[in-house]
């Protein structure tokens, strides 16, 4: 009886490896709830029926997963109550003159006349510009303006 290899012959590996044009990077992925549920279904799948998995050990991996869910919860809403902040922040700059990094050492200055939420991040607006809250420098009590004065009719006011 002969027995061959299952192994990769390391020259052809190379031979063909070293063929290839474009490699691209990959983004390293985390583990979300969806591939948990996949290695415990796996896990249930491949079990021994004569040793079936301890109970303990199944619920660890529930209150792992239980764990899994909740942590990606509290993301979310802490995303969602940044995104909020931001916008609070942005509308109370309403008004007023603020300092602003324009970019290549330059600064802007004037007053924040709108605030743009449609783009995702809220930007306020100076003299016609769109800036990022994070380019903001500086924040002053905006420029007072006066009424004009207007004529007291005869009589009283």
């Amino acid at each position: 009886m002969q027995v061959t290899s299952a192994t990769t012959n390391p020259v052809a590996f190379a031979a063909t490896s070293s063929t290839a044009t474009t490699t691209t990077a990959v983004p390293k992925k985390t583990l979300g709830v969806d591939d948990f549920m996949k290695l415990l279904a796996t896990q249930f799948q491949q079990q021994d029926p004569m040793k079936p998995m301890d109970d303990t050990a199944f619920i660890a991996q529930t209150a792992q997963f239980s764990s899994l869910q909740q942590t990606q919860t509290l993301v979310q809403q802490i995303t969602q109550l940044t995104s909020a902040q931001n916008l609070v922040t942005a509308n109370s700059y309403l008004g007023r003159q603020v300092t602003v990094d324009a970019g290549n050492g330059q600064t802007a200055i004037g007053n924040v006349t709108k605030v743009d939420a449609g783009s995702g991040a809220p930007q306020i607006i100076i003299n016609g510009q769109a800036y990022p809250l994070s380019a903001v420098l500086y924040v002053e009590p905006g420029a007072v303006s006066t009424p004009a004065s207007q004529p007291v009719p005869a009589g009283g006011a």
